[in-house]
């Protein structure tokens, strides 16, 4: 999802000169076939938005699998990045990776201030490694490599999978559904009341390349919009894009996750930059993306 949005953003921009490899062409937790890659296209800037990512059940179920995929993948390729010359570097983190309890707003400074969110500790730990040894080569080598800490994304080609997926996708599935069968009612997990931020993913893309052409420093830059929803207002809002017209019921046996995460965007808004797609603007995009490509709610 953002690594295609990325694209669709240097397109955009007039930037031709793109080099792209799907997974099923390069696997990057495998060293030598990511050293190969560099060795031969010798990319200038490099945009790292590659990751094992999903919701609360997938990061319960593979904690060891999430916590591998993403440390070596990201290892890898910043490691093969600054060895073969590459001039700056843009790593995606994500704001799961701030403590569970952190000051809300959360500012970049609170990383490593608490302690982190139990649903999804393994894949913070690893994103908080990718983060930190760009900031290592940078005070060791003198590097230019830079991290950007995303809010909750979603938008076209986003992972719609039952379970697999996260809040937003796996809820404009659930209520399409239930609506396509007229059912009666739809149950959601928790009790509703946590507050989540969520960015459009073209938005995110947009600040990717702008923060690849004016931002350098050691401190990761928040991206998010400043805005939260709680998910039972969220669910509501997406009942009404999808038109579904059933009652919502909640189970409270399941986790609700962190409570509240959201971002403090001042930094981007100093350095010059403000998303633009409002929230339910976006829901209603995805949701044609979603009707568009049938295929994707079999992932």
């Amino acid at each position: 999802m953002v690594g295609s949005a990325i694209v669709r953003e240097l397109k955009r921009q007039g930037y031709t000169n793109l080099v792209t490899r799907t997974h099923a062409e390069l696997d990057l937790t495998h060293q030598d076939a990511v050293e190969a890659f560099f060795a031969a296209e010798k990319p200038e800037y490099v945009f790292l938005a590659a990751a094992k990512v999903g919701g609360i059940v997938a990061n319960q179920e593979a904690l060891a699998d999430f916590m591998y995929e993403n440390m070596m993948l990201e290892m890898n390729v910043i490691h093969a990045a600054w060895r073969n010359g590459c001039k700056k570097l843009e790593f995606l983190g994500s704001s799961c990776i701030y403590p569970r309890l952190a000051p809300q707003p959360m500012t970049e400074s609170c990383l490593l201030t608490g302690e982190l969110e139990k649903t999804n500790e393994a894949y913070a730990l690893a994103k908080i490694s990718g983060l930190k040894y760009c900031e290592f080569l940078n005070r060791q080598y003198g590097t230019d490599y830079i991290s950007v800490m995303p809010t909750n994304l979603y938008g076209p080609n986003d992972n719609y999978h039952p379970e697999h997926s996260h809040v937003l996708p796996a809820l404009i599935r659930r209520f399409h559904e239930a609506k396509v069968a007229g059912l009666s009612e739809v149950t959601c997990w928790g009790d509703g009341t946590p507050l989540r931020e969520f960015l459009y993913v073209d938005d995110l893309a947009n600040l990717c390349v702008f923060l690849m052409n004016r931002y350098s420093g050691n401190e990761t830059v928040n991206a998010g919009t400043g805005k939260e929803i709680s998910i039972k207002a969220l669910t509501e809002l997406v009942a009404k894009v999808t038109g579904y017209r059933g009652a919502i019921k909640w189970d409270t046996t399941k986790p609700n996750g962190t409570p509240r995460k959201l971002l403090d965007v001042t930094k981007a808004a100093k350095l010059g930059w403000h998303y633009s797609t409002e929230l339910e603007d976006g829901i209603r995009l995805s949701y044609e993306d979603f009707l568009n490509n049938p295929m994707r709610a079999e992932r």
